[in-house]
């Protein structure tokens, strides 16, 4: 125990870490189910894992020492930490890879239940898909969602399939000969022409009498199930985080609450063993953003989509006590009366009341920095960048693109407002000339008004964790007194600024060349 603490610090040589130490192999794994139902239940009347409650807030796990989500097989940084170009935006996760143009797709699988009926096929290239459609009295709108959410969550930083929007003629579908499907009645026999069309029959068609719909591209490696907002996977020696403790899926609230994902709950991840750099390990993706955007994939979500789950006390005790007669607050949203456009809107939208379909403990257990990790990148992303996304749902109404851009648009200015000044939103440090320099991003996007910054200066003591301060005042430039610090020596700087109460504290490390910063702690007023 004497040794263990003599070797403790609060900071070590390569922090701070920008990506996940190399994986461990996993030897064994099974591949898992989630089942809905039980999510459901379990979810709503029993929150599992361990939450934030009775005073005790659990700081976010699975970070480096500057608070941020190293790259590994949950995340990867992109946009926010280097600007994507438009075409990279356009681009988003995909190879690109489409289904070929040519020849003929073979149905090899079928899904004919569910909300969004579609086939497993080939190309003729040999590459597989899966194929879903949009709903007769929406066409477009799945689809749209499909292919713009895979693009704004790749832009996030999430592993994401390659989602496609295509348009064909009906003859390039052919049905395999081998090909066998559970019918409704729960038996498995040969598919045969009959059953391809009554999947087909409702699925509308363009003025050239062409199909349209979200091809996805096989993820590579093997399936081994759906990941929880909760606990770990005992198998994965590499998830040793709980997950509702991780950033990533912390933040995800506020990047699901701007782009109306009110369907992000396990069923719609999938985990994948990959065999990639080495040692096989799990790769965590998210997928089928059919139900984003206001769509719920078989029509238009409901007005509540999104603002309360599907089952509440509170909303259940409320309605009860006022005998209906107090419409909620989402019941005055004006939805557009665009059939490729969901439900979704930007006057009546509050961010912090986001609700998925049930309670999520990751969701349950953010606290303002995850919400300032997620919401700064929302906010990065400019008005122009917004739109190359949204025009990759390939909508033939112009007005759509004009409008989901629009509502885009106002509903990052809105997750701005609300998230940035919950903490002092201070980022990007950096030293330049022996001066801390930053980015206030509540002043940069119009959360704050511009204001004035002190600093309380002080040595840092990394095994020790104290401080002894040297300097206390308005200058952001290194004292005199650290300057002759020799390399290892650490120094804290604490920033405050007028109208914020939040603090900020910078960890500074000595190297050669001069201080490089190495933490951050945001936690506290």
């Amino acid at each position: 125990m004497a040794v263990a603490s003599a070797e403790a610090r609060r900071f070590y040589e390569d922090d701070p870490l920008t990506q996940d130490p190399k994986p461990l192999a996993v030897e064994k794994i099974k591949s898992r189910k989630v089942n809905d139902y039980y999510d459901f239940f379990s979810h709503t009347f029993a929150l599992p894992g361990e939450l934030n409650k009775n005073g005790k807030a659990i700081p976010a796990q699975g970070v480096n020492t500057l608070g941020e989500v190293p790259d590994g097989p949950w995340y990867v940084n992109r946009h926010y930490a280097k600007r994507m170009t438009l075409e990279e935006l356009r681009r988003g996760p995909d190879a690109p890879n489409p289904p070929s143009s040519t020849g003929t797709w073979r149905i090899v699988g079928a899904k004919t239940q569910g909300i969004t009926p579609g086939f497993t096929i080939v190309d003729s290239r040999g590459v597989r898909y899966l194929l879903k459609f949009d709903p007769p009295k929406n066409p477009e709108m799945a689809s749209a969602a499909d292919r713009i959410g895979s693009h704004f969550f790749y832009a996030l930083g999430y592993h994401v399939p390659e989602n496609y929007v295509v348009n064909f003629p009906p003859e390039r579908l052919t049905l395999d000969p081998k090909t066998t499907f559970i019918d409704s009645f729960g038996k498995k026999r040969p598919m045969t022409q009959k059953d391809v069309f009554e999947v087909m029959r409702n699925v509308p068609r363009d003025k050239n009498g062409n199909y349209r719909g979200a091809a996805s591209l096989f993820l590579k490696g093997q399936p081994v199930g759906e990941r929880r907002f909760y606990g770990t996977r005992t198998d994965d020696p590499n998830d040793i985080v709980p997950h509702e403790h991780r950033r990533d899926l912390r933040g995800l609230y506020v990047f699901s609450s701007w782009l109306g994902h009110d369907d992000s709950r396990a069923i719609n991840s999938l985990d994948m063993l990959v065999q990639e750099g080495g040692a096989p390990h799990v790769r965590h993706y998210l997928i089928d953003f059919g139900s984003l955007l206001g769509s719920a994939s078989s029509g238009p979500n409901s007005a509540r989509s999104g603002h309360d789950y599907l089952f509440s006390w509170r909303s259940a005790a409320k309605q009860f006590l006022t005998l209906g007669l107090v419409p909620p607050y989402w019941a005055f949203a004006d939805f557009p009366e665009m059939p490729s456009i969901g439900r979704l809107e930007s006057k009546v939208y509050r961010p912090d009341e986001y609700r998925p379909e049930y309670p999520n403990p990751a969701y349950f257990n953010r606290l303002p920095e995850d919400e300032f990790w997620a919401a700064r990148q929302v906010v990065h992303f400019t008005d122009d960048e917004i739109r190359a996304i949204v025009e990759q749902g390939q909508y033939t109404d112009p007005k759509a693109t004009e409008y989901l851009t629009r509502t885009l648009i106002e509903r990052r200015d809105k997750v701005g407002k609300v998230y940035l000044e919950r903490v002092l939103p201070l980022d990007r440090f950096r030293v330049v000339d022996h001066r801390l320099e930053f980015e206030d991003l509540g002043v940069k996007y119009g959360t704050a008004a511009k204001r004035d910054y002190r600093v309380a200066w002080a040595r840092f003591d990394n095994m020790a964790e104290q401080t002894a301060s040297l300097a206390e005042g308005s200058s952001l430039a290194i004292p005199e007194a650290a300057l002759g610090m020799g390399n290892g020596a650490y120094l804290a700087a604490t920033v405050t600024a007028g109208g914020n109460p939040y603090r900020v504290t910078v960890y500074l490390r000595r190297e050669t060349g001069g201080f490089r910063v190495v933490g951050l702690d945001r936690a506290g007023k």
